[in-house]
């Protein structure tokens, strides 16, 4: 069984799941998931800080062996952009110190990979996650579902590069 930790990232809200392969019977399920949440008006220095211990425990509380984050796209607003890649350093760094191997996506590529099309809708990416690990309701967060998308965007990648890498000996 192999643990996948899915990250969302933000600086107000950082959305994370671990989500659970089994190889053998070919099931996912969810481990847990959840939101790391800064208060505005803290200094960004604390927020980062605040950031990185909450991912190191979630780490250390469920031992994904890989995680996967959601790369930056387009902002219109520079500082939005900023602090979002501020806080998307600190989360990798955070993988990188506990020895996860990270793979990063761009919005385009989960949305493709749960939906099958790129342009899906948040309600679309909420009803897939619900759906894929038969979960009794709907995440709470759109950060939340969007880490799990991330996570299960990942184990989709996984299985295909195994299934090319075995199809190619």
């Amino acid at each position: 069984m192999i643990r996948i930790l899915g990250i969302d990232p933000g600086t107000a809200i950082v959305g994370w799941a671990v989500v659970a392969y089994d190889e053998h019977t070919h099931t996912t399920c969810s481990v847990a998931c959840g939101h790391i949440a800064t208060a505005r008006q803290t200094p960004p220095a604390t927020r980062l800080t605040e950031i990185h211990t909450d991912l190191t425990d979630v780490i250390t509380t469920y031992t994904p062996k890989e995680a996967a984050i959601e790369e930056l796209f387009y902002f219109k607003n520079a500082k939005t952009v900023i602090g979002v890649a501020q806080a998307r350093g600190v989360l990798l760094h955070a993988c990188a110190v506990n020895n996860l191997a990270v793979a990063e996506y761009t919005p385009l590529q989960i949305k493709q990979a749960l939906t099958g099309y790129g342009r899906a809708t948040k309600k679309q990416i909420q009803t897939a996650v619900t759906h894929m690990l038969q979960l009794h309701h709907t995440p709470h967060l759109d950060d939340t579902a969007d880490a799990l998308a991330v996570a299960l965007c990942h184990l989709q990648s996984r299985r295909l590069r195994s299934i090319i890498k075995s199809s190619s000996l």
